[in-house]
């Protein structure tokens, strides 16, 4: 019976997803907690990128400078909800063996997928434009490269994701890793040279009631809240949750792998948190009361070498870290939205095709828009980095149809049996999918009326 619902599950979503690493990952059996866990880790990794993205740099940092350590809370509070709903997105993956985008079209119609499908497209380029700018304008601060260059430049990181997929998925997972080990360290080390106040910096992680009353920061809050769940890592997460090896007819082997894979995610994903609270209190305490311009990437470099702003601690060495921990951030989020885009495509409307064509479509899809941006603006960094803007419009709509479906097949105990969401997950996760459909829409409604200027 459990061989044929599996199989079911298969034939319906035309194949298993990212097939070139789906079950690929031998782990040990009878070992150590440690060792399987180390095992099953990296998956979380590639998810935890999309949480310390470039796109988020500038948000979390100019939070930092406006209202020094106050909206700490706003980030530990969206960081408990995307732990919640990544766990969710790898055990649908994990239990039914399809990714989200197989499953919303296994449930919808043909057109309602191509819809959907169209939908979520536009949320990865979104993603993945802000990625490419990120990469370009850290070639340009850190070599001097024209934008331009700089965008052409990061069209050809495609090869090092197909290399990487020939050399094995754990290759992936290593580089990605070793990637966030850098902005990780680059930050701590700016931070400590900082020297915050550590009492205030605690105080910040007990919400303030100025939060919900002051309007100018209610938006910076949302827009961090907004920011932080991404709708591409739900279909990411769902999908790479399967490359592990293990039984898929074994209640208890699911039962695992669930486990392990959600100490996995949940671990780099503190990591992320980590990461966004230093970009916090960097800002707060470099920034704060200065009132410096910090709302572009070339704004914080030039500030971190500037005695004027930042005191004594200025260097151009610092400005050099920052450039490099944003060039691999935009790296690392190169090999996710490709993998994202792939997902998508084949779950969706079920195209296949070659992988490098693939990889090259879902790439060209971020890129021409910046090239494009990059013509008519003669290069100005000013407008290439407001296309960021217009992005979080894009990734607003498209939360909803990865989150509503999220929560809908995990919680159908026909689908999931018995690993269906237990009912305060169901409800929480319900209540999540209801606050952050509402708080997108007020944000495109304020972006777009111009109320969070």
């Amino acid at each position: 019976m459990k061989e044929k619902k599996t199989e079911k599950m298969l034939n319906y979503a035309n194949g298993p997803s990212l097939e070139e690493i789906n079950n690929t990952v031998e782990v040990p059996k009878n070992a150590s907690f440690w060792r399987t866990l180390l095992a099953y880790s990296g998956p979380g990794a590639l998810v935890a990128v999309g949480y310390m993205d470039p796109g988020n740099w500038i948000t979390s940092i100019a939070g930092g400078a406006e209202y020094k350590y106050t909206l700490l809370s706003v980030i530990l509070l969206s960081s408990l909800v995307a732990m919640l709903l990544q766990s969710m997105a790898a055990r649908l993956g994990i239990v039914t063996g399809m990714d989200l985008a197989q499953a919303t079209r296994e449930h919808t119609s043909k057109r309602t997928g191509v819809a959907l499908w169209v939908v979520t497209e536009l949320a990865i380029m979104a993603t993945d434009i802000a990625e490419v700018i990120g990469g370009a304008v850290a070639l340009q601060l850190l070599f001097g490269f024209p934008l331009l260059i700089g965008v052409l430049i990061t069209t050809f990181d495609v090869l090092l994701l197909l290399l990487l997929t020939k050399l094995g998925f754990r290759k992936i997972e290593a580089i990605v890793s070793c990637l966030i080990a850098v902005i990780f360290f680059v930050f701590a080390y700016e931070v400590a040279l900082a020297d915050p106040n550590v009492g205030e910096v605690l105080r910040g992680f007990i919400p303030d009631t100025k939060i919900a009353t002051d309007k100018s920061m209610l938006f910076l809050a949302l827009g961090i809240v907004g920011a932080t769940v991404m709708p591409h890592n739900l279909y990411l997460h769902s999908s790479i949750a399967q490359a592990r090896k293990f039984d898929r007819n074994d209640d208890a082997e699911k039962a695992k792998a669930i486990r392990f894979t959600t100490w996995d995610s949940n671990i780099q994903l503190t990591v992320a948190f980590v990461v966004n609270c230093l970009l916090l209190i960097l800002g707060g305490a470099l920034f704060y009361g200065t009132n410096s311009e910090l709302g572009k990437f070339v704004d914080l470099f030039d500030a971190l070498k500037n005695p004027d702003i930042v005191g004594n601690i200025a260097s151009p060495v610092l400005s050099i870290l920052f450039a490099i921990s944003l060039l691999a951030s935009g790296q690392n989020s190169t090999i996710t939205g490709t993998l994202s885009g792939q997902i998508v495509m084949e779950g969706f409307i079920h195209l296949k095709m070659p992988l490098w064509a693939r990889r090259v479509l879902t790439r060209l899809l971020a890129v021409v828009p910046v090239i494009i941006c990059v013509i008519i603006y003669g290069g100005s960094e000013t407008a290439v980095e407001d296309l960021l803007l217009y992005t979080q419009v894009f990734l607003s709509i498209a939360l909803p149809v990865s989150i509503i479906p999220l929560t809908m097949y995990t919680s159908d105990k026909k689908l999931m049996g018995q690993f269906a969401n237990p009912a305060w997950v169901k409800f929480l996760a319900w209540i999540i999918a209801i606050a952050l459909t509402l708080l997108n829409l007020f944000l495109i409604y304020g972006t777009l009326t111009g109320l969070t200027n």
